[in-house]
């Protein structure tokens, strides 16, 4: 039997070549390319039986055209890109990397958060462009300055990533009131209090959201949900872009009913030049990084590792496509590159 091949089809987004592919190398033959376009998935897998992905898609007929594959590595959470059930009957593993993320994440809500409460970025600007050196005073401020603490952060899906969320809002003294298809009243504290969807949206002053994308959530924020908000109300999202009706967050955002909003993803990524939210000057827009931290991708390639490790001694773990028994849930929330993580 010759050398084990294994293929990385777009390697690039989660390891533009700061951390070593070593722990792969050591598995097999391996080959990393930066991307795959799509007619180019078959030629590359070719007959090889270990294969990586992070949003290059693995299709019923890409697998009956690859019938050596045995494992499939998604480099990411969300695994939509490939298709499991196909997999499953084809006798094809699939696993995803849940978790790696959570920290780096939550700690990006405060980033966008505390930005929009400081403008730090603008006021750094104006004081390098001369302005603090002209002033008649020993201070000014551009913006509205806001303080988080005593106000209430209300968390849409309390998976891994809003109860991290939840922690850091805490540290800062605001209340946290958090809405969970399946609440579990063990996470409560004198200052998380887990409630119904619309009884968060009347209560909260800023609202984060940290639900998978599915058909149940697509579009959750919209015209009507919005209206149930306290006007003033400050949204922000590092989940999925479609869990935002776009259009309707700008209008909202244009009429003040939303003072201001902040998203690390949106609906089609890269971003459409034609994205209303692009036009809003109180909508910060970051390109879905929240993930990308060093630390967390080392994370991720290490769990990527491991995921093949174990399944080569028979021991699979992180398996999506299984009989249930899987040691994650997809519930837990979101994380990483690309659409859909």
């Amino acid at each position: 039997m010759g050398m084990r091949k294994i293929v990385v089809l777009d390697g690039y987004a989660a390891n533009p070549g700061d951390i070593p592919w070593d722990g792969l190398k050591a598995l097999g033959e391996l080959k990393v390319y930066d991307r795959t376009p799509a007619d180019q998935i078959v030629s590359r897998i070719g007959d090889a039986e270990y294969i990586y992905t992070n949003k290059t898609p693995i299709t019923r007929d890409t697998l009956d055209a690859c019938p050596n594959i045995k494992f499939i590595g998604v480099l990411a959470t969300g695994y939509d890109i490939v298709d499991i059930n196909a997999a499953k009957k084809k006798g094809v593993t699939v696993t995803n990397i849940p978790g790696y993320s959570t920290a780096s994440v939550a700690q990006l809500v405060f980033a966008l958060l505390l930005e929009i409460c400081h403008h730090v970025g603008a006021h750094s600007d104006a004081v390098k462009a001369g302005a603090w050196s002209r002033s008649h005073d020993f201070c000014f401020w551009n913006y509205p300055l806001i303080e988080l603490a005593g106000k209430t952060l209300g968390i849409i899906g309390f998976g891994r990533i809003g109860q991290a969320t939840a922690k850091i809002a805490v540290a800062f003294g605001m209340k946290v009131i958090a809405y969970s298809r399946h609440p579990d009243k063990s996470l409560e504290t004198d200052d998380i209090k887990m409630m119904g969807f619309d009884e968060v949206l009347a209560k909260a002053d800023v609202i984060s959201l940290h639900c998978p994308l599915s058909p149940s959530t697509r579009g959750i924020i919209n015209k009507d949900t919005i209206e149930k908000m306290k006007d003033g109300v400050i949204i922000i999202n590092t989940a999925r872009g479609p869990l935002i009706v776009e259009e309707d967050l700008k209008e909202a955002l244009d009429s003040g009913k939303v003072y201001a909003a902040a998203v690390d993803v949106v609906s089609k990524e890269p971003i459409a030049p034609d994205n209303p939210l692009l036009t809003c000057d109180n909508c910060i827009i970051t390109p879905h990084f929240g993930w990308a931290p060093k630390e967390a991708r080392q994370r991720l390639m290490d769990i990527a590792v491991n995921n093949l490790k174990q399944y080569l001694q028979g021991n699979p773990v992180n398996v999506v496509n299984g009989d249930g028994s899987s040691d994650n849930k997809l519930s837990q929330g979101r994380t990483c590159p690309g659409y859909n993580q």
